[in-house]
C-alpha cells in the first residue's frame, strides 16, 4: 500500500523546504495543505483516518509546519485530539524547523561535552529555538541561563522550561549589547545563540575575548550572523579554542534527523513526534 503524508501549513503556501523533505524520505504521495488552523484541521484529520482499515493506517502520518510555531502547537493539539480509539495516524510537528534544530544542535553539543553539569547560556532563549534548546539542556541537568532582551521575557521563558523540568537549574537574564551579551558568556562551558534572523549578539572578535567557553553553536545561517566569528559552515572548528558550529555545521545532523523522522512515521499508526523524541532520533544518528 503506498504511504501517504499529509502536510498541513499554518502559512497560506505550505513551505517547499517541507515538501522536498517529505519527498527525500520517501513518501509515495504527499497532500499539501495551507492555510491551516485548529479551527478548521478537524475535518481533514477524520479524511485521513476513515478511508483505510485499521490495519492501513500505518501507511498514512501526518506532518504540521508553517512559520508560526505557536499556531502549529495549536495545530497539532488539535490534530491529536482528532483520534479516537484505533482511528489515529502518526503525527509530527516542526514549524519552522523548531524541534529538529533544536534537537540537531543539542545533540551536537552533547558529541563535544557531557551536558550533566555544564553551564550553558542560551541567546535568543524565548523563541521558538532557543526555548526547546533550553528545555533539553535542562533535561540534560546542564546548568542553563535562558537571555532575552527582557528579564520577564526570559523568566517566562524558565517557566515554560521549568513546567516540563521541575527541577532545572535556570536563571533569567536581561540583555541588549553586544557588551552585555559578552558579559553574560563569559565563563560560559557552552554558548547557543538562536535568535532570529538578523539579530547580532557577539561582533568579531568577541569570541576570543570570553574565558572558560569550550563549544559555541551559532544557529542563525541569515547574516549578519548571531556570533560573528563562528561561519554558518563551520563544523567542529576551533577558534581562538573554542570548538565552534555554524547553523549549516548543524543542519547536515537536522536534515538526517528531518528524514528519519519523516519515515518512522509509517513504521506504525501511533507516533507522536515533537521536542523530546525527536531529541531521542538525534542521539541514536548521531550516536552520542
Amino acid at each position: 500500500m503506498k504511504t501517504i503524508l499529509i502536510q498541513l501549513d499554518t502559512d497560506t503556501s505550505p513551505s517547499t523546504f517541507d515538501r522536498v523533505v517529505a519527498i527525500d524520505a520517501g513518501a509515495d504521495h504527499l497532500f499539501s495543505y495551507g492555510g491551516i488552523a485548529a479551527e478548521n484541521v478537524v475535518g481533514l484529520v477524520h479524511g485521513a483516518i476513515f478511508t483505510r482499515g485499521v490495519p492501513d493506517l500505518k501507511h498514512t502520518a501526518i506532518f504540521v509546519g508553517g512559520s508560526q510555531v505557536s499556531e502549529g502547537e495549536r495545530v497539532f493539539d488539535t490534530v491529536q485530539k482528532a483520534f479516537f480509539g484505533p482511528m489515529r495516524v502518526s503525527v509530527m510537528m516542526d514549524s519552522n524547523g523548531c524541534n529538529t534544530t533544536a534537537t540537531a544542535a543539542v545533540a551536537t553539543a552533547r558529541k563535544h561535552l557531557s551536558l550533566a553539569g555544564i553551564s550553558a547560556v542560551v541567546l535568543g532563549a524565548t523563541g521558538p529555538v532557543g526555548l526547546r534548546v533550553a528545555q533539553l539542556l535542562a533535561m540534560e541537568q546542564a546548568r542553563v541561563t535562558l537571555v532575552s532582551r527582557t528579564e520577564d521575557r526570559a523568566a517566562a521563558a524558565c517557566q515554560v522550561v521549568r513546567d516540563e523540568e521541575p527541577g532545572a537549574y535556570l536563571r533569567p537574564v536581561a540583555a541588549a549589547t553586544s557588551e552585555s551579551f559578552a558579559a553574560i558568556c563569559d565563563q560560559q562551558q557552552l554558548i547557543v545563540a538562536a535568535g532570529a534572523a538578523g539579530i547580532s549578539f557577539l561582533p568579531a572578535g568577541g569570541l576570543s575575548r570570553l574565558n572558560g567557553v569550550r563549544l559555541a553553536i551559532d544557529l542563525n545561517a541569515v547574516p549578519p550572523l548571531g556570533i560573528a566569528d563562528i561561519s554558518a559552515a563551520d563544523k567542529a572548528m576551533e577558534k581562538s579554542g573554542v570548538i565552534c558550529y555554524g547553523a549549516l555545521g548543524v543542519g547536515g545532523l537536522k536534515m538526517k534527523v528531518h528524514r528519519q523522522a519523516v519515515q518512522s512515521l509509517f513504521e506504525d499508526q501511533n507516533r507522536v513526534l515533537a521536542c523530546r523524541e525527536l531529541y531521542q532520533l538525534a542521539i541514536r544518528i548521531a550516536g552520542v
